[in-house]
């Protein structure tokens, strides 16, 4: 209707877009042919869905130069001449539509006939700010020789900024050592610090006890001292106190050595008050405990109990607002007995320090593998029974796998 008078209708109630009415009114609607069409024959129609059918054909084929890319000159120069020698009889639009080739890129190589078709990167004319060859060679020299090798690689694209070589950012580096797969020569040659220290072979054979500081939210310091087991990672003693008690780590040794018959641990502690004094001297005098100074007398650190430092504190008491020291041993005793009870570890298989501690979790690991095949047939079972319309056999591979074998 507005292409046949030639303005839009006001009586229609929809906003309509002026582009779109000025397109209405250039381009008259495309004919519908069908079978109740008086002025069309049955040929007509024929035609008309062989040509939907070719459509329909390059749609699911899948060909498409859009996200196709031709690094090739020679490949695009044939391209624009096949297309040109299209045009002959097809409007241009029509040849980049079947081609499925947008109009920008197809100019955008007309533009460039003349310069050249090949993808370069490195094509000054393309980009001329990008850096020249003579400085990427520069840059290449200085991130894989030796007299720089020192320097990190940010700030080496200053150094080479201030000796007047490459004046290129750092990000610019970092990008042409990634494209390039350049490697700086950082080789070490010292020997590296072990990183498996010292290991028990059986529960109370090796403990580790240490004292860390924690700081309420007033201010206020509260020492949490502890004792755990090398072999088990179990906690065996600890204690949280207001001030600095030396008499502390005699205590929880007492207390964790209780029920101990004939057993005296090696016990590593660092060389603090806390550890040196008559109270622990006493104990190794007795015969209780046998003292090793970390770092001292042997060459390991006390990283056991370092460790769980960490991981008590940044995995859960700052993660709770500490206010005083009663809500620091009721986050701290809540932690102690789900890290010794319920939480595995995975150096057990699966075990918790309890039960490694204990020898009650022998069969864990053995369950656990147990339990994976059997959740694996499970899960392989299930996803084989699913099938959509696109991996669904077809009637004969059904017949094929419900035949019988014939030599069975």
């Amino acid at each position: 209707m507005v292409h046949r008078s030639g303005h839009a209708p006001n009586d229609v109630g929809i906003a309509i877009p002026r582009s779109t009415l000025h397109t209405w009114k250039s381009r008259a609607p495309k004919p519908v042919i069908g079978l109740k069409s008086s002025d069309r024959s049955f040929a007509d129609l024929e035609s008309e869905i062989a040509r939907l059918n070719q459509q329909v054909l390059l749609k699911l084929s899948g060909f498409s130069l859009e996200l196709s890319r031709l690094p090739d000159g020679k490949s695009k120069l044939r391209l624009l001449e096949e297309v040109q020698r299209a045009c002959t009889i097809l409007p241009l639009r029509k040849v980049l539509g079947m081609i499925r080739l947008s109009p920008s890129r197809y100019h955008a190589w007309v533009r460039r006939s003349t310069c050249g078709l090949t993808d370069m990167p490195s094509c000054p004319k393309s980009k001329p700010s990008q850096l020249t060859s003579n400085e990427v060679s520069t840059i290449r020299e200085l991130i894989t020789g030796d007299e720089c090798r020192h320097v990190p690689t940010t700030r080496l694209a200053v150094l080479a900024q201030r000796m007047g070589k490459v004046h290129a950012s750092g990000s610019t580096w970092l990008r042409l050592m990634r494209e390039h797969g350049w490697r700086r020569e950082r080789t070490r040659v010292h020997p590296t610090k072990p990183r498996v220290g010292v290991r028990a072979t059986k529960p109370n054979e090796i403990w580790h006890v240490d004292t860390t500081l924690i700081r309420l939210v007033g201010g206020a310091k509260v020492y949490v001292h502890a004792v755990i087991d090398n072999y088990s990672r179990r906690i065996l003693a600890w204690q949280a106190n207001t001030t600095y008690d030396t008499s502390t780590t005699a205590n929880l040794l007492i207390e964790a050595a209780m029920g101990l018959k004939g057993v005296v641990p090696k016990v590593y502690m660092d060389s603090g008050v806390e550890n040196l004094n008559t109270q622990v001297d006493a104990l190794v005098a007795s015969g209780t405990i046998q003292r090793i100074i970390a770092q001292v007398d042997v060459v390991f650190s006390n990283s056991m109990i370092e460790s769980w430092w960490r991981i008590l504190k940044h995995g859960w008491l700052y993660l709770n607002t500490l206010e005083s020291i009663d809500d620091v041993r009721k986050h701290t005793k809540f932690y102690v007995y789900q890290h010794n009870r319920f939480v595995p570890h995975s150096t057990f298989k699966g075990q918790t320090p309890d039960e490694m501690h204990f020898g009650k979790g022998i069969d864990i690991p053995n369950q656990l593998n147990d339990a994976r095949t059997i959740a694996r047939q499970a899960r392989l079972a299930t996803n084989r029974a699913v099938s959509c319309s696109r991996c669904a056999p077809t009637d004969c591979l059904v017949q094929i796998e419900n035949k019988p074998n014939e030599t069975g």
